[in-house]
């Protein structure tokens, strides 16, 4: 009888000491919402700099009338393209600045043009945000911080507490939005210097919502970005969301630019027929036009869970065979420079690389940049 009042007794106190460590831990409690994060805000003094007086990478046609600065097609366009493309143009995918400044702080003040700032299945920074790199003193870039947009004229700080020090930066413009005019800020007194887009040839990659930047979490996330930079390459992006068919139009604009190489990505906006029918006449418009210019044709990558949804299987398969078909009948033509990348594995195996089956998120970007590099080094004589 003792041994079993203490046994009790020994429970009780177990118990009274469990409830007492718990309500100390404030679980059971009324919740407690966490503080909001705040952006510091921007000083009075900051010394605004305009990046038109420079320039920005991305804007292909730089000695044409714009209906907007930071429009992608020249005015020309419109009437020539269809209706989706030119409105889809209007989007800064693909713009990145750069400039070099010792500021311990880096500011931006841009307008957007749309007031939709993200998407449901794309964050509000990879739609509309503007997302900074800096050199990493190996000759690499890498990541500082990103802003995030809450209002169509943003002024914020994108970065503070910087380590001393002169750098290099880049920043890329918002990927599904269309930007009206962009400052840079830094601290009054801070070196400043806006670094006019490089001379090199660019890479010019024409596609659809996945070379546009869908889903991006980010704007130096897609695979376009990713590549311009290990590549250390200015890229021109002809992504339009929806609307990368291998038009005639888009081939004869892209043949005004003077490219490193040519990307064409357009498969999952086609069906097997429209590949057959668009792919030869859109490679010998762009070797007609840019003779010895390489020409790299993709395939299109497989939905992520096509492995349990089979019925997805064919669309690929008979995109790629169609693909592959124009691709060996040109070779065999004898038209010269042309690349091929396969599209199966491009986000990878695990079912992991993308947002909602279709577009890639970081990871698949990722992965697509993996797949996308060697053929583009060997294309543009890198290895």
């Amino acid at each position: 009888m003792v041994w079993g009042m203490r046994i009790v007794l020994l429970g009780m106190v177990f118990l009274v000491h469990c409830s007492l460590s718990w309500a100390q831990s404030g679980a059971p409690t009324k919740p407690v919402a966490p503080a909001p994060s705040k952006e510091p805000p921007v000083p009075a003094d900051v010394a605004w700099h305009d990046v038109t007086g420079w320039g920005v990478e991305g804007r292909g046609w730089e000695d044409q009338e714009r209906t907007r600065w930071f429009d992608r097609l020249p005015a020309k366009a419109e009437g020539k393209v269809t209706g989706a493309v030119w409105g889809l143009s209007r989007d800064s995918a693909g713009m990145m600045v750069r400039f070099r400044t010792d500021g311990v702080a880096i500011y931006a003040r841009y307008k957007l043009l749309k007031d939709k700032l993200g998407m449901p299945h794309m964050p509000a920074t990879g739609v509309s945000g503007l997302d900074l790199y800096a050199r990493d003193g190996q000759g690499g870039w890498r990541w500082v911080y990103v802003t995030k947009p809450d209002k169509q004229l943003m002024e914020a700080a994108v970065v503070t507490d910087l380590a001393p020090g002169e750098r290099e930066y880049a920043a890329y413009l918002p990927l599904y939005n269309g930007v009206e005019s962009l400052e840079i800020g830094v601290p009054s007194g801070a070196k400043f210097e806006g670094l006019a887009p490089r001379r090199e040839k660019p890479i010019v990659f024409y596609g659809t919502s996945i070379t546009h930047g869908a889903s991006a979490s980010r704007p130096g996330m897609v695979h376009t970005a990713i590549l311009g930079r290990r590549l250390d390459r200015p890229v021109i992006n002809l992504g339009f969301s929806g609307n990368g068919r291998m038009d005639a139009a888009v081939g004869e604009l892209m043949c005004e630019l003077d490219a490193a190489a040519f990307v064409v990505d357009c498969l999952p906006n086609m069906d097997a027929k429209s590949v057959s029918e668009r792919a030869a006449p859109l490679v010998r418009q762009l070797r007609a036009g840019r003779p010895g210019v390489p020409i790299i044709l993709v395939e299109d990558r497989l939905f992520t869970n096509t492995w349990v949804r089979p019925s997805r299987q064919k669309f690929h398969a008979d995109n790629h065979a169609a693909l592959k078909k124009a691709f060996d009948e040109l070779r065999a033509a004898g038209v010269g420079g042309l690349y091929y990348i396969p599209g199966d594995h491009l986000l990878g195996d695990d079912a992991e690389g993308a947002t909602d089956a279709s577009h890639p998120n970081d990871l698949g970007f990722m992965r697509q940049a993996d797949a996308f590099e060697p053929v583009l080094r060997e294309a543009l004589g890198m290895r």
